[in-house]
């Protein structure tokens, strides 16, 4: 009895050295989750305030025309996807809800008779892909929280040159992003959004319209706009990178309180096992001493 007593004990502690892991991982993620959801509320504005300006633009003005918004989009037939993913593991199912978002948009393109190019950002979506010999054509990573920005520039820039190249062998015609949506600390969702080509839509009638703010352009309107719509491709892929580390974190969170909790049942289970285990103990030895004081009590033998 006394080696299951041992076995129980060091599978107490086991679970014991995990709870403080998993206890440590979900701090960490807590408090990171206001900082990630401060960026999204800072970066969030304008991104909508440049989409409400194209929007605008696009729906009242016929002066001009850029390669994103042509809805018929088909040199290549070749369409590019971002992948947004975890660096790292212990995230719950965060990476695999994008993960399986990106797998049915890459099916249906292919069943459209297109051809897909995969980017990803993080570990996890780069090990999927590499493990099924099927290599994305870029990918990003490890990458750091505080350099979101400068990562989310340099994929505009990579993915407009792809857009916008004349070479069969690099040009795209569509751009899709696939990531997860921060709603709350208790609710992310993982959704597949077309970047390129934009659809531009009109604001409705009636009381509902939506009222366009009224812009004057210098030099023109196609110059501007030249400018503006790679700052949107630019301001939405950091803003899906903002929302994705938020995502993460929150996720995080909640899987590292499962884990704790499951850990403390693991802990409880066998503190019950190695107690039962060592009052089984003790009830031997006391039958042992019975039986071998009746033991002596029936030879006729008496204790001097």
């Amino acid at each position: 009895m006394g080696a299951q007593q041992r076995e129980y004990k060091k599978r107490i502690r086991s679970a014991q050295g995990m709870k403080k892991i998993f206890k440590a991982q979900e701090m960490i993620a807590a408090t990171r989750i206001a900082k990630a959801h401060a960026r999204v509320l800072a970066t969030t504005p304008y991104a909508d305030a440049i989409t409400q300006a194209i929007g605008a633009v696009g729906a009242h003005s016929t002066d001009f025309a850029h390669p994103f918004l042509e809805q018929d989009r088909s040199e290549t037939g070749r369409a590019a996807v971002l992948l947004i993913t975890s660096d790292r593991g212990m995230a719950g199912s965060y990476s695999p809800n994008a993960i399986r978002e990106a797998e049915e948009l890459s099916n249906r393109l292919r069943d459209e008779g297109k051809t897909v190019d995969l980017y990803v950002v993080g570990r996890k979506g780069e090990t999927y892909y590499r493990f099924r010999n099927r290599p994305p054509k870029q990918a990003w990573t490890p990458y750091k929280e505080e350099e979101l920005g400068a990562l989310g520039h340099e994929i505009a820039q990579t993915l407009t040159e792809a857009l916008l190249s004349e070479d069969p062998a690099v040009h795209v015609d569509e751009l899709y992003l696939v990531g997860t949506r921060f709603l709350s600390r208790f609710q992310q969702v993982a959704r597949v959004s077309r970047l390129v080509p934009m659809a531009v839509v009109d604001g409705g009638h009636g009381d509902q319209a939506q009222t366009f703010p009224l812009y004057e352009f210098a030099p023109d309107a196609a110059s501007v706009m030249d400018e503006l719509i790679p700052r949107y491709v630019e301001s939405r892929i950091v803003n899906l990178l903002m929302q994705s580390i938020a995502s993460e974190h929150a996720s995080r969170q909640r899987a590292m309180k499962t884990a704790t909790d499951n850990a403390q049942t693991q802990i409880d289970k066998f503190t019950r096992l190695a107690n039962s285990a060592r009052q089984a103990e003790i009830t031997q030895e006391i039958t042992e001493i019975v039986g071998g004081a009746d033991a002596l009590a029936g030879s006729g033998r008496a204790e001097r």
